[in-house]
Order: structure tokens, then C-alpha cells, then sequence
């Protein structure tokens, strides 16, 4: 199991780390209204409170962080994953990936859910992991326990968890990657 890279998936065009939580809420509804109108991609589909549920879901995910003792210096994380997943290209016309070496973060700035945030933080069907953000030690320890989801369901057929979402608290190190 290579759980030495946390990988970061993005439109070629816009580039790595574009994040709607950068932006006011009139400009990141601006964008959503555009891909939504474009119809070409996964983020298309989204719900009309996507916005408001991901400003609450990472206000709540940055509250267990900072009570698990994890230290952001973001308001909002960027997003990446826990080793790779390819289906998330397919989310992009042109998607494009790039990875990381782990030991790059400080693990005071990483958080884990098992599962893309919002099904983890919202799916209300008793799986252990719902409702749960881990730091590195621990998520390494529920990957002993359940396997990585890239591999044990990597059609979606056995639920919402695709792959180890990792919540990136800080710039220091992605800050290379972001466009001036």
C-alpha cells in the first residue's frame, strides 16, 4: 500500500489549487453558475446549496482539527487525496494530476475524512468513520482496518467513499503550485 503521496487533481487549463472557498460568495456562485450552465463536467451536477454546505462543512471540519490539535493557518483547506485515485480526472475535461510527497506537510496542517468530505461529514448510515476528520497517525490506522476505498470500490458500487480525502490547512508547501 503507497501511502507516500497525497495527489491533487485539477482542470489543465485553470490549473492546481483554484479553490471556490477563495472566493467571495458572489464570485465562487459566478463559477459554479458557469459550469453548471457548460454542463460538461462532474461539478455540473452539483446541488443549488453546494456553496453554502461546503462553507459549513469546512467550518465544521476546522473546528474538529483545531480540538484534535491540529493547527490552520487557512480558514479553508485545499483538497487532495491520500495516495492516488484516477476517476477523479474524469471530473475535468482535460484533468490532470499532480502529487506531493507527504513528509513535504506538516502533520499539524493535514487533516483526513475517509471519503470525500461531504458524504464522511453528512451520509447518516453508522459507518464508523461518518461524521469523523483524523490526523495522519490515525488515518494510517483506519486504513489498516478498512483498506483504502480507491482500491475496495473503485466503481462507487459500494458506496460514496472513492478515496482518503486530505483537507491541506496551510500554503507553505502547495504555495509553489498556485498561480502569482
Amino acid at each position: 500500500m503507497q501511502l507516500s503521496y497525497l495527489y491533487h487533481y485539477y482542470e489543465a487549463k485553470n490549473g492546481p489549487f483554484n479553490n471556490l472557498s477563495a472566493l467571495s460568495n458572489d464570485e465562487a456562485q459566478k463559477v459554479i453558475d458557469h459550469i453548471r450552465l457548460e454542463g460538461k463536467v462532474f461539478a455540473s451536477k452539483r446541488s443549488e446549496d453546494y456553496l453554502i454546505v461546503r462553507r459549513e462543512l469546512e467550518e465544521k471540519v476546522r473546528d474538529y482539527f483545531i480540538r484534535k490539535g491540529g493547527k490552520p493557518k487557512k480558514i479553508y483547506p485545499h483538497y487532495m487525496t491520500l495516495g492516488e485515485c484516477n476517476w477523479l480526472k474524469e471530473w475535468y475535461t482535460n484533468g490532470k494530476e499532480l502529487k506531493i510527497d507527504i513528509e513535504e506537510f506538516d502533520p499539524e496542517s493535514i487533516s483526513f475524512t475517509y471519503g470525500d468530505l461531504f458524504p464522511t461529514m453528512r451520509y447518516k448510515d453508522g459507518k464508523p468513520y461518518r461524521e469523523k476528520l483524523y490526523l495522519k497517525d490515525e488515518i494510517i490506522k483506519l486504513i489498516e482496518i478498512y483498506g483504502l476505498p480507491q482500491e475496495w470500490n473503485k466503481d462507487g458500487k459500494n458506496g460514496p467513499e472513492r478515496y482518503i480525502e486530505v483537507q491541506v490547512w496551510d500554503d507553505e508547501v502547495i504555495g509553489r503550485f498556485l498561480k502569482a
